[in-house]
């Protein structure tokens, strides 16, 4: 059986939907834990962040600020220590990054510690700290310090130009007339000199005649060392052996030694003599003295009895030998 059109249906007689209790009131505490879970998921991402953490302020100066951006982390050792929060444009022209560092993690940061702002090859830019000695003092709230740049994409045009000076210098080193090439012909030559006839001694003198003349005087150099060694051996045998001229001049000098004690003895007993002599010459000398008066004496008795022998010839004219004889 059909149906008949809406228009001639009863409305009454057709059912409704249930209308639902508190309808408005469930909406609104839907929306409400919406937004409850909304502003959870806000504070814990905030305090994920580090949002809540009491913090000090860090100034870096630089003079480009290119690549830095809001929210970028300051690295230390490879870790998150900081994060920038503010760049503003300082009075001088540099730009001023404001790095918010949390309380837990400035002890990182001392006074001699260095900043860096290194951008990579693909773009993306760091700022890193290094502390060297940790034992300094620890980075006052506020300080300012410098940041050094470091930009790799500026190290390119070095590269290429240093890069392409270094083939220039391969192509010249590499040429047919280069002087590399020059020097292995002439180390090729001598290792063929090395390997000929005359071997190391041909390239030392420059031909083989040469280095012949060397070892022939070299063997003859060797035959009179053996000639040297076998002299050298019978020397040993003459002046070291059993009756060879050592122990023969060791005899002498013992016997030389045994000649000296007789002589020495011969001399003690000369000395006596000596001393025997000279009191003997001393009476001797108290005798000449008395001998030379006893001259005198004789003298002049001599010359008294000549002037009696002239005054006996002159009073006794006759007298023909007048010589007188002394006994």
């Amino acid at each position: 059986m059909p149906l008949p059109p809406d228009s001639e249906r009863d409305p009454a007689a057709t059912p409704g939907p249930t209308p639902i209790a508190h309808l408005e009131l469930k909406a609104a505490l839907l929306l409400g834990l919406l937004a409850l879970l909304l502003a959870g998921a806000v504070v814990f991402l905030l305090n994920a962040r580090g949002a809540f953490e009491p913090t000090q302020q860090l100034v870096l100066m630089a003079d480009d600020s290119e690549g830095v951006v809001v929210g970028m982390d300051l690295t230390f050792a490879g870790f998150a220590i900081g994060r920038v929060r503010r760049i503003e444009l300082a009075d001088d022209g540099n730009a001023r990054i404001l790095v918010d560092v949390p309380t837990k993690d400035a002890h990182w940061l001392r006074t001699s510690s260095m900043f860096t702002l290194v951008r990579g090859v693909v773009g993306n830019t760091n700022i890193r700290a290094f502390s060297g000695v940790l034992t300094d003092p620890p980075l006052p709230d506020g300080a300012v310090r410098t940041v050094l740049r470091g930009d790799a994409t500026a190290e390119i045009p070095r590269l290429v130009a240093s890069a392409r000076e270094l083939l220039d210098n391969l192509n010249k080193l590499t040429a047919t007339d280069s002087p590399l090439n020059a020097t292995l012909g002439q180390v090729k030559t001598t290792v063929e000199r090395l390997n000929g006839p005359g071997g190391a001694l041909g390239v030392l003198l420059g031909n083989e005649t040469e280095s012949r003349k060397l070892l022939a005087a070299l063997d003859r150099t060797n035959s009179l060392l053996a000639r040297l060694d076998s002299m050298a051996a019978k020397a040993d045998t003459q002046v070291f052996a059993k009756g060879g001229v050592l122990p023969e001049a060791r005899d002498t000098v013992v016997q030389l030694r045994a000649l000296l004690g007789d002589a020495q003895s011969s001399l003690k007993k000369v000395d006596a003599v000596l001393v025997e002599a000279q009191a003997v010459g001393a009476n001797a000398r108290v005798a000449t003295t008395d001998l030379g008066a006893l001259r005198a004496d004789v003298e002049a008795s001599l010359r008294k009895v000549e002037q009696l022998v002239n005054e006996v010839n002159r009073k006794w004219p006759f007298a023909r030998d007048t010589q007188i004889k002394l006994p």
